[in-house]
């Protein structure tokens, strides 16, 4: 009875989710709670809730004040010279072009924040790519692989829902994949140079040795590229200003980020300092990663922000940001710890045992690992981490294999490396509607290039022991 009614509600919950019926939000505290109910466990709900809330509270906290530290060091202009930098050593090769591409979109994605990291590399890149005559693909497609390796970072929303819905640390999850990461990560620099050599074999060279890719004439706006479309009301650019029409600049497309005055060099340097410091930090576990967050964001937003009403206006700003993450993480505790406390998923997980052969399951892992990358063209991210990946962590621990491998091997690929292809994200459409493609095309054009992403980061997990054969 347990078994059948764990099933029936996570295919209720994708199926409501998948068809946009009901909220994500909904669909997490309402179907388990239906669920305890028509399995006679009223009288121990509020318990199984208090506990599944409990346990993702310390998941809750950091991703909170990770959004508002990244969201504030974002505002503070933190990487506008190294947007500046990259574009000068460009000079106008598509090569060197599509790697700084990469590099550009790998330091912007830290935010863990995939339409944020749309918006502000592809308006930075757009012109020079137009002045260039490159492809609007592999602007597209660059920033899809570099987008995608970073996403596996512990305040990204994968990992995040990996970690909420198997009650796991960061240590547990995040930490053991981090060489395996760095292996993405070489991966995506070999790749966009392969895609950036290709480009310039097809373009040939069309600026001298000396010269800026952004020199010469100015990108012209008078035939704007079909990636112009307005930005959606749900993912506002950062700044709004009008693009002039007489003397554009590269960073001057759709939803490019503008400050009224550069930060002083002084708070600059005290940034990227702290920022330095807090990823060292992190890696290393000083400290709580809630903690670390926390200290973090105060002391940046007590030194950037000194007085209370610009302290209040940065927290009005990136409210809505912070509310729609952690009320999602706290509404999976609730989802988990029913499902959890009334043995739904243990007797779930001994009827996937019972039907999976025995060669198979040790392998659980690694076949996880590689099918998550072409699941996330099929499920949602919440989706699969609370309503899928519970399940196969269990199955797995039925074979002798540690929940926590299971947890690593998704985030290899589902909805990390997958997400930027993946028509169930709006970021998806951001990155495809700015850069002027339409999203077969670029699914076409980078899909073997990120599905490969994820075979090299599985093989780098084995070899380091991350996940087990």
């Amino acid at each position: 009875m347990p078994a059948a009614l764990g099933f029936a509600t996570i295919a209720l919950f994708l199926l409501l989710t998948m068809t946009k019926r009901v909220s994500v939000l909904v669909a997490l505290v309402v179907l388990p709670v239906l669920a305890a109910l028509a399995g006679g466990f009223a009288g121990e709900l509020g318990a199984m809730v208090l506990d599944g809330l409990s346990k993702v509270a310390p998941t809750g906290i950091m991703i909170a004040f990770a959004v508002l530290y990244f969201s504030l060091m974002v505002d503070a202009g933190l990487f506008d010279p190294l947007i500046r930098g990259l574009l000068r050593l460009a000079k106008g090769d598509p090569l060197r072009v599509t790697v700084a591409t990469a590099v550009l979109t790998l330091c912007v994605a830290l935010d863990g924040d995939g339409a944020s990291t749309f918006l502000i590399t592809v308006s930075a890149l757009l012109p020079v790519y137009r002045k260039l005559g490159m492809s609007p693909l592999v602007l597209s497609g660059v920033v899809c692989l570099a987008a995608g390796a970073m996403n596996m970072i512990p305040w990204g929303g994968p990992t995040v829902r990996a970690m909420a819905a198997l009650k796991l640390e960061s240590s547990d999850v995040f930490t053991p994949v981090l060489p395996a990461m760095g292996f993405g990560i070489a991966w995506v620099l070999v790749a966009s140079w392969l895609i950036g050599r290709r480009e310039r074999r097809r373009l040939g060279a069309l600026t001298g040795p000396g010269e800026d890719a952004a020199g010469g004439e100015p990108v012209p706006v008078t035939a704007p590229a079909p990636g112009d479309e307005p930005v959606p009301a749900t993912a506002p650019a950062s700044g709004d200003a009008p693009v002039s029409s007489t003397a554009p600049v590269p960073g001057d497309g759709p939803g490019a980020v503008r400050v009224a005055a550069p930060a002083p060099r002084r708070l600059t340097l005290f940034n990227l300092l702290l920022t330095v410091v807090l990823v060292v930090a992190l890696i290393l576990e000083v400290m709580p990663l809630p903690v670390l967050f926390v200290l973090g964001f105060a002391v940046a937003l007590l030194v950037n922000h000194p007085t209370w009403e610009q302290q209040q206006a940065l927290l009005d700003r990136h409210a809505k940001n912070v509310v729609l993450v952690t009320t999602m993480i706290f509404a999976a505790g609730v989802f988990t710890g029913v499902l959890t406390g009334t043995g739904m998923i243990d007797d779930m997980a001994e009827a996937l045992v019972s039907v999976i052969p025995d060669s198979l399951g040790g392998h659980l892992p690694v076949l996880v690992a590689v099918t998550g990358m072409p699941l996330s063209l099929v499920f949602t991210p919440d989706a699969y981490y609370f309503g899928v990946l519970p399940v196969l962590a269990e199955t797995a621990h039925g074979f002798g294999t540690d929940p926590a491998e299971v947890a690593r091997a998704a985030v290899l690929g589902q909805m990390t490396t997958g997400f930027p292809l993946s028509p169930l994200t709006a970021a998806t459409f951001i990155l495809v509607g700015m850069s002027g493609v339409q999203l077969g095309e670029h699914q076409r054009f980078i899909f073997r290039w990120a599905f490969a992403t994820t075979l090299v980061m599985t093989a780098g997990a084995v070899l380091t022991g991350a996940l087990s054969l």
